[in-house]
């Protein structure tokens, strides 16, 4: 569900799974191995999904017990959860998520109850908007900024640190020679690049469409 400022969506999905057993395995533990085989960070699938602020991915067994006076429940299935934050309009979002990642869909919802109907983009938002449980709990501290101008902030924020270090003491003539060509290199309005790269875990591999940029030593 959007917040309060309309820009950001908290998205969390319940997709139950079917309980057939394929090669002697659950289908929970199938998904599982595919969950823990998915590549992460820079090369996740979700970072090619525009928009992407967060995104998390398990399977849920059942809820916990709290004890009394809490009553004792169970799940009547297994889920794949699936949660979100992202920015801007839910139904574009999820068109984008089978554009751009649509082997990990199909790969991980395929064990889900009601899948098997889907084909398109136009089906995957409506099994997913089935599935959507409302969201009131924000993880992400986000900006609501869309996600391009985001991740060029924390590309300018890390590059003007370095700037700032390398050039101490410098006097003022070369100091201005020095941040023309900063700007010149960092292209503050340009958002496709340099920019930072989305799902980046380490800054060695931070930043995209910069060939000159560099960690900063130890």
């Amino acid at each position: 569900m959007p917040n309060e400022n309309g820009n950001a969506y908290g998205l969390t999905v319940l997709s139950p799974l079917c309980g057939e057993t394929r090669e002697n395995q659950s289908v929970a533990a199938i998904l599982r191995a595919r969950l823990r085989n998915l590549d992460v960070h820079e090369n996740s699938p979700m970072a090619r999904v525009p928009n992407t602020y967060l995104s998390r991915m398990f399977v849920l067994d059942d809820v916990f017990y709290q004890g009394k006076p809490a009553l004792q429940e169970h799940l009547k299935s297994k889920y794949l959860v699936f949660i979100a934050e992202l920015h801007g309009e839910l139904e574009p979002y999820l068109r984008g998520m089978w554009q751009h990642a649509e082997p990990m869909v199909r790969g991980l919802w395929e064990f889900c109850i009601g899948f098997d109907d889907v084909h398109d983009a136009s089906g995957f938002v409506k099994y997913i908007e089935k599935c959507q449980v409302e969201t009131t709990f924000y993880f992400n501290g986000s900006t609501d900024k869309p996600l391009a101008e985001q991740l060029k902030a924390l590309y300018l924020k890390q590059e003007l640190g370095k700037f700032v270090h390398e050039n101490q003491g410098r006097d003022a003539a070369a100091l201005q020679q020095a941040f023309k060509a900063f700007i010149a290199r960092v292209d503050p309005s340009n958002l496709a690049g340099p920019t930072w790269r989305a799902g980046a875990s380490s800054l060695a591999l931070a930043v995209a469409g910069d060939a000159s940029a560099r960690a900063p030593s130890a």
